[in-house]
């Protein structure tokens, strides 16, 4: 027979474990609920992607895709790991740095005719930088990074 003071601080010990473990799970399922899967052009062409999820997909913007409406802030351009495009399509002001042949990230949503929807266009930092994510993204498609030729400034 246990005494009552051990019972009590048992029963103590088992509230804060089970509390913990409440605040664990409910922590686990707000982060999973926040996570932004990045996905390359090719794994979005080849189907790995629910239209309607939240993701962000990266690769390169395609030269001669940009396509901006002088009435609005729209744009849209095509974004490229060199083996699959993806068409995208953004309301807002674009970074300074985007441009064709340069490496952008976009988060957004694929729509039921496979147009990403993004809703933030992220851009590379510097013409020499290139985000991990799209350069992985390039590699395990296939294409080698350091093959194409990426500049700062669109040729004339």
């Amino acid at each position: 027979m246990m005494k009552p003071h051990r019972r009590k601080r048992l029963g103590a010990v088992l509230f804060v474990a089970f509390g913990l473990s409440v605040a664990v799970t409910l922590t686990l399922f707000a982060l999973s609920q926040n996570i932004n899967m990045f996905y390359s052009p090719t794994q979005v062409a080849n189907g790995e992607v629910e239209s309607g999820t939240l993701f962000r997909i990266g690769g390169m913007v395609k030269d001669g895709s940009v396509e901006q409406r002088q009435d609005s802030l729209a744009v849209n351009f095509v974004t490229t790991d060199f083996v699959h495009d993806v068409p995208i399509e953004y309301e807002g002001i674009l970074p300074d740095l985007f441009r064709e042949g340069q490496g952008i990230v976009a988060e957004g949503r694929l729509d039921a005719l496979g147009v990403f929807q993004a809703s933030r266009v992220l851009a590379k930092h510097d013409e020499n930088y290139m985000s991990p994510e799209v350069r992985a993204a390039l590699e395990q498609a296939g294409a080698n990074p350091e093959n194409h030729q990426f500049r700062a400034t669109p040729e004339d």
